[in-house]
């Protein structure tokens, strides 16, 4: 087949690097794609997805991130006949509007924090008095994974109520340990990926803001087969089951004593939590996308090595603040015993320089959660770049849990 792949960063680099190592597919294409896509696929950067797909004969498109989704790109291709993995517009509000999504999981009896959607800021200083500290803040429409402050006092929820546009979601917050659960889906049936665990707090030790995340791994041991039912039972089937659902439906799970309960719905994969999901992938990747484009998921599961695998971003200095771009990245060509997805790059001249907040993906798989960990630090070792800032203990919450 001809696959399209849309997007431009880490996320859709693993997508289309696990595409073109897919036996069913014969050509490869993205857009825009970027310099590390462009060693895999036939980058464009024409904006008509729809007129690109039609003009080329592409069999498969598989969109990334979840703007365009959110702008209904699978509504039109679909209206063409065209096979693409996403779900529709209307499906889409599941993580385009917080105040949409947590409405629909209170009606779906879905498990999640106690809420408040509020239409102002005036309405959100009064509602603090609902919550105990630490409360959580949460912009409603989408924000790159940075539109969520958690406040630990007055002060802070004042500063947060400021600083966030409204409407809010305001939670009561959950103590747990945060598993990111992602299925795919074809509008009858959900299939799960492995379980894995972002890392979204810009510095060492979960401390600092939000980011759009600073490094993932996968590890099966995240989630026994057990809770694996338990949450496709409690959580994605009645979701499949009321909107029929088709794409990938990630689940940002809180694993509390009293079981898991929703952080928040996305309609796309996560990044970076992609990046070693593909590193432990051993299905033919564009065959399942198909499947489930067709509506005709037949599996139960997919096909995994028990290897896990780890990703370390490397960001620009002062990410997710103000940062500088235009940074020469050496190295690439060095390294060894790990694949270097491209998030935020550009080519100038004979050179690829960094071109955003996230800048590259580091990823390793190993014998065990140590040697991916370790293989993905010995790559990060050899790549450099003015400003580069890396967290150095992405996957070490994991070894404390499973040494323990």
């Amino acid at each position: 087949m001809k696959a399209l792949v849309i997007g431009s960063g880490g996320r859709e680099h693993a997508l289309a690097w696990k595409l073109k190592n897919s036996p069913s597919v014969k050509a490869l294409y993205a857009m825009p794609g970027n310099p590390g896509i462009g060693q895999v696929a036939a980058c464009h950067a024409v904006k008509d997805y729809v007129q690109f797909a039609e003009a080329n004969s592409i069999d498969l498109t598989v969109v990334g991130p979840e703007v365009p989704l959110v702008a209904g790109v699978v509504d039109r291709f679909r209206e063409r006949g065209l096979a693409i993995v996403g779900p529709t517009a209307e499906n889409a509000a599941l993580e385009g509007s917080k105040v949409h999504s947590k409405r629909f999981m209170e009606k779906l009896g879905v498990p999640t924090a106690r809420f408040r959607a509020v239409s102002s800021a005036g309405e959100a200083t009064a509602a603090l008095a609902e919550f105990r500290y630490p409360v959580v803040l949460k912009t409603d429409g989408l924000a790159a994974g940075k539109g969520v402050i958690i406040a630990q006092n007055r002060a802070e929820a004042d500063a947060a109520i400021a600083a966030l546009p409204c409407p809010l979601v305001m939670e009561e917050f959950l103590e747990g340990e945060e598993v990111s659960f992602i299925v795919l889906c074809d509008g009858k049936r959900a299939v799960p990926l492995e379980p894995s665990q972002d890392h979204k707090r810009v510095f060492d030790g979960d401390e600092g803001p939000n980011t759009g995340g600073m490094g993932a791994y996968s590890d099966s041991r995240l989630m026994d087969e057990a809770m694996r039912g338990r949450v496709l039972d409690t959580i994605i089937n009645p979701v499949v089951q009321a909107t029929g659902f088709t794409g990938f439906l990630y689940a940002g799970l809180m694993m509390t004593p009293n079981g898991p309960s929703v952080l928040e719905f996305n309609v796309r994969m996560g990044d970076p939590e992609t990046q070693p999901l593909m590193m432990r992938l051993k299905s033919d990747w564009g065959e399942v996308l198909m499947a489930s484009a067709r509506g005709a998921l037949s599996m139960d599961r997919l096909e995994w090595t028990d290897e896990p695998a780890t990703c370390v971003v490397m960001a620009s200095g002062g990410y997710p603040g103000t940062f500088e771009t235009g940074k020469k990245i050496a190295g690439l060509d060095s390294v060894s015993g790990a694949v270097v997805f491209h998030a935020g790059t550009r080519r100038e001249g004979g050179d690829i320089v960094t071109a955003g907040g996230r800048v590259l993906g580091v990823t390793a798989r190993g014998a065990d959660l140590k040697a991916s960990i370790d293989a993905a630090y010995a790559a990060v070792a050899q790549i450099h770049f003015d400003g580069a800032h890396y967290r150095k203990d992405i996957g070490y919450r994991g070894m404390r849990r499973y040494n323990s």
